[in-house]
């Protein structure tokens, strides 16, 4: 009885954390570093996580030289959670230094977003989605391999 009990919980704690993965993606709104919202719909097809610098590097890295627009033309986001990031200094120094990019970064300030993902550090976390529903999570610690996915359109 009681391996039948383990296996049960298991199971409904295996059943959480996909359905935490596979829950909604769309319906939530973030303020990029320009202190513009964004809000998820139905159309976004890749939400790119990363928890940490390391992450953001990999992103910084992996759209080096890619135009404006270059993320929302693939239905792209690019989330940066900067949350355990005292807010001195984000405010002072990193939310005006990513002013500077190319590209939209959506700043997870209270870890709203990727905590709801197995998003982990120095990683970044790609979650493709459709119909806001998270369909397959890939994890890049490699910026040429994340730059080759976002030029296939998908991993």
């Amino acid at each position: 009885m009681k391996r039948l009990l383990s296996g049960v919980l298991f199971l409904l704690l295996s059943s959480a954390a996909l359905a935490q993965d596979a829950g909604m993606a769309s319906g939530w709104t973030l303020l990029d570093q320009f202190d513009k919202p964004y809000t998820a719909d139905a159309g976004l097809q890749v939400v790119l996580i990363a928890r940490d610098m390391t992450g953001n590097k990999l992103v910084k890295s992996a759209l080096e030289g890619r135009p404006a627009g270059y993320l929302e033309a693939r239905h792209a986001v690019f989330v940066a959670d900067i949350s355990r990031m005292p807010a001195p200094i984000s405010a002072m120094f990193a939310v005006p230094a990513m002013r500077n990019y190319l590209y939209r970064v959506l700043l997870d300030r209270d870890a709203r977003i990727a905590s709801r993902f197995s998003a982990q550090p120095d990683v970044v976390t790609w979650l493709r989605l459709e119909q806001g529903k998270v369909v397959d999570t890939r994890r890049f610690d490699n910026a040429e391999a994340l730059r080759q996915a976002l030029e296939q359109g998908a991993p």
